[in-house]
Formats: structure tokens, sequence, C-alpha cells
């Protein structure tokens, strides 16, 4: 049982502000990674206000441009975490937003708090509005990310309860985001516009301006809207009853592979079969996978035609991971997709799904991903997953997490005694050490 703050918000335990720590890190190094990606360079562009919040391009700008370019860094490579209960990118929105808004002068320890409010609040409103939200077409990182976000912000910037409610409400206004633009800039620029609209709304509500009190579950409010069909809606009483912080039950899930993660559990269960059978990429004759409804939609590219489209692309992902045993950022670039168009393995995949109805009656509306290979000589593999490594049921090691950073800050020589003091971030007096990933040599962000 966690103690509950005067505020009203519940105080997460070690291990929540351990993991919420890591998650922290892993955005960042992948926000440094992606701040020369086409998407960003064109959003920091158009993000002119003039201010003194830090920009990833070492630029400063109005809070909410400057959340947005971040933001949209953090997302561009698709290399950052997922978060199942806010179907969302959760800390891609989160840690942008926070910083832009309100990192000067705060303590490591105030964004942790901060970062675990905003991370609550959008498992909460997932929960509202179920599964059948994302499976209808809506992007949760820019619906839900938009909402809880805001939350995580106006505490930091030291809202009250009042604040806090005037936040939540007003980010209903800001939802919006359709899956339909994956596999395009468009679609990492929806973390950036998250976290531009947290940043937003939580800034209107501490002026004072006002959203309808049941804007969530009112009529017409942001339930009604985007709930998924068979979704009861919000639940008082269980969101009061809450006392174990979602990040130690549900967890945020860093990323192994940079690509989407309707990819993941294939190009998992791939390794698995690899680690028990020796197979080479070219005994492959036919590849079939099958996976849940809204993953397949996530991956329409058989055949993608720029690094965008290859990260929406099952077909590529796989076949990279035949031929390398693994994905890297490198298989991920203009002249990487062109090299690998006319690679056979493209053809050799079919992917299917399950059904509505049987993902209906399945427990928690969860079924595995399954994968089966047909080889020369009539040799059949098959194997499925539930959960993507990385899923708090199947950690990564330190030393993993530990290398993607440093290979998201590659040649940085600051990346080192950075990440030493990410893994104690909670100790941190202040974000000076952040300086580096902004392009500033000191001073706070």
């Amino acid at each position: 049982m966690h103690a509950r703050h005067d505020n009203g918000y519940f105080a997460a335990g070690l291990e929540a502000r351990k993991l919420a720590q890591t998650a922290i890190a892993d955005t960042l190094g992948c926000m440094y990674a992606g701040r020369t990606d086409a998407a960003t360079r064109a959003v920091a562009q158009a993000a002119t206000a003039a201010g003194e919040a830090w920009v990833v391009n070492g630029r400063a700008a109005d809070p909410a441009a400057a959340a947005m370019v971040n933001g949209t860094a953090a997302h561009a490579l698709d290399f950052d975490d997922n978060f199942m209960p806010g179907m969302s990118h959760a800390s891609a929105v989160i840690v942008p937003a926070l910083l832009a808004a309100g990192g000067r002068g705060h303590s490591g320890r105030e964004l942790i708090d901060a970062y675990l409010v905003a991370l609550q609040a959008q498992a909460f409103v997932g929960a509202g509005v179920g599964p059948g939200h994302y499976a209808a077409g809506w992007h949760g990182t820019s619906t839900i990310g938009s909402v809880g976000t805001a939350a995580g912000v106006a505490h930091l910037l030291g809202a009250d309860a009042e604040g806090m409610r005037r936040a939540l409400t007003l980010a209903c206004s800001f939802a919006c985001g359709t899956k339909g633009q994956f596999g395009t800039p468009a679609k990492p620029f929806h973390a950036g516009l998250a976290a531009r609209n947290a940043v937003e709304a939580a800034r209107l509500a501490m002026a004072g301006l006002e959203g309808h009190p049941r804007a969530f579950e009112g009529a017409q409010g942001f339930a009604d809207m985007f709930r998924g069909p068979g979704t009861p809606g919000y639940d008082s009483a269980e969101i009061a009853g809450t006392t174990r912080h979602v990040i130690e039950t549900d967890g945020v899930v860093p990323k192994l592979h940079p690509c989407c993660g309707s990819t993941h559990l294939i190009v998992d269960a791939l390794s698995d079969l690899r680690r028990e059978v020796t197979f080479a990429a070219d005994e492959v004759e036919a590849v079939a996978v099958k996976v849940g409804t809204a993953n397949r939609l996530n991956l329409p590219y058989t055949r993608p035609e720029n690094e965008m489209q290859a990260r929406f692309s099952m077909n590529y992902c796989v076949a990279v991971a035949l031929r390398n045993g693994a994905l890297a950022l490198d298989d991920f670039t203009p002249a990487a997709v062109r090299a690998r168009q006319d690679d056979p393995l493209l053809e050799r995949l079919t992917m299917t799904s399950w059904t509505p109805a049987e993902e209906a009656a399945a427990a928690d509306a969860r079924l595995p991903h399954q994968l089966h290979l047909r080889l020369t000589g009539g040799r059949e593999l098959t194997t499925e997953r539930m959960f993507a490594r990385g899923d708090l049921r199947e950690p990564f090691a330190a030393e993993e997490l530990h290398g993607k950073f440093l290979a998201c800050c590659t040649d940085a020589p600051w990346a080192q005694p950075l990440y030493d003091t990410l893994m104690t971030l909670d100790a941190a007096p202040d974000l000076t050490p952040f300086a580096p990933i902004f392009g500033r040599s000191g001073g706070r962000c």
C-alpha cells in the first residue's frame, strides 16, 4: 500500500520510481537519436515561437513549441517505449512536455513525481475508452497522451486539485490523431502534437480557463466520443481505490527494435526459434504470421519505399531479422531500404489476424502472435508470444538498456556520465546534466 499526499495523489514506491527513472533515460536517448530526422527538422522549422525552453536541435523556443519539436524527436525513430494501458507511446509525450513546460529549476525527484502523475493519468483515460478506441483507428499517443500528460504538466507547475481538474478537462478538447498517418512523418509528429497540447492545456488551466467539469464522462464528452464498443466507461470508485502505480502493475515497455511495436512479438518469436534451431535466412521458403487485428492494420506496407514505411512493414522487419539476427537503427535509413527492395524474403511472408470475435472472447482481449516458418527440406517451425521483450514479465537486463542509450548517443562524450546521472535521477538536485542533450554545455534545461 502506498501513502497518499494531501492533494490526493498516491506516492509511488521505490520500484515505481526506479522504473520511471529508466523510462526517462530511455526517452532522452531516443530523443537525441531522432533530433536530425526529417520529421523533427520539419517541425522545428515551423516552430518559430520565441522563448527560453530548450529544443533538441540546440535552439530555444516557447514551451509549447519546444515540447512539439522534442516530442517529435523522441518518437521519430519509433524506438521509444510502448504503454498498453494508454495505447500510447507514453514517455515520448510526457518527458518532452515536462522538460519544456517546467523542467527549468526542478529537481530530479520533482520530474519523476510529475512523470508518474502523467503516466497514471494516461492509464485512467485509456481505461475509460478501452482497446476499441485504438482498434477504431485513433492514435492513443495523441489522444490519450494529450489528456493524461496535461495532468503531469499541471502537477509540475504546482496546480492544486482544481487546477488539475481544469487541465484534464481542457485537454479533452485537444485530443486528436488517427492511425491512418502511420508510415508517414505525421506519425512521430503526433507525439510532438500531444506534448504541445499537454503544455497548452496545463498553462491555460493555470491561467484559470475552465472546461466542463464532466468533460470525460458527461454527455457528448471524451468517453462518449472515443469509447470503444463494449467499454463501460469511467469507474470513479475504481480510480479512487487505486493503490499501486500502473508502472508497477503494467509497466512501460522499452523497445529492443526501432520499428512499430506491432512487429515486435513476431521478431522476438523469431529470435526464440533461432536460439533453439539453427537455420540460414535463405533456407526460409515461407513465413506465416498471425497477429491482432489492430496490429495487422498498423502494418500495411509489404514493399516499403522509404524508412518510415519500413518501420510499419512486417515483411521488411522479418526479412532484416532473418538476415541479420536483429534490427538496428541503421536498418531504417533510405539507403538501407533501397538496398533491400529486391530481397526475395519480402515476398515470402503472409500475415493474417485473429478475428474481432476471437479477440472479444479472449481473456483481456489478448491473444498470442504466432510465427510459422517453412524451410527447405520440409522442416516446419512454429512458435508464439504473448508479450514482447522489455515487458515487466521479461524485462531487459540493465546492460541492454545501457547499451541502447549509448547507441542512441553514438560518439557523444557526455553519454556515459549523463547515463550515470539518470540512473540516480531521484537524488539529482537539478537537471543541469541534461544540458548536452539540447546542445548546451551547461546550465539548466
